[in-house]
């Protein structure tokens, strides 16, 4: 069952000038993770700014904003392709909704980086927790 979708865009020039002014601009909306994955890419800007769209296209999907904290939501590097890790914040509010898996989806070009991101919970009363 859906319980949100989320979906941003950016134009990766904001993301080079955000790193060539701030030196703490990676590591205050990037986890350690994302930053060692991005880096061995052939353009660190577009691959960041593609993360950057993810985070902001999950916080849209969950029904909230950066509030919930920037390394709350990580895109983790997988063969099969990227996959959401949430934590903190992003992690409760999540459960709070029911949100089981967060599908995601980054694309970017020469210009633009995009995301989508859809919330996915069990369907109505098709999910037995058990304590």
């Amino acid at each position: 069952m859906v319980k949100g979708i989320g979906i941003d865009i950016i134009e990766i020039h904001r993301i080079e000038k955000a790193l060539a002014r701030n030196s703490r601009f990676q590591t205050r909306l990037f986890t350690p993770g994302e930053i060692q994955d991005c880096e061995h890419k052939p353009n660190l800007a577009a691959s960041l700014a593609a993360r950057f769209a993810a985070k902001e296209a999950t916080f849209k999907a969950l029904g909230a904003g950066w509030e919930l904290g920037w390394v709350s939501v990580e895109v983790v590097a997988d063969p099969r392709g990227p996959k959401i890790r949430l934590e903190g914040r992003a992690a409760e509010k999540a459960a709070e909704l029911g949100v089981q898996v967060i599908k995601i989806s980054l694309t970017h070009s020469r210009e633009y980086a995009a995301a989508v991101a859809v919330a996915l919970g069990a369907p109505s009363g098709q999910l037995e927790v058990k304590a």
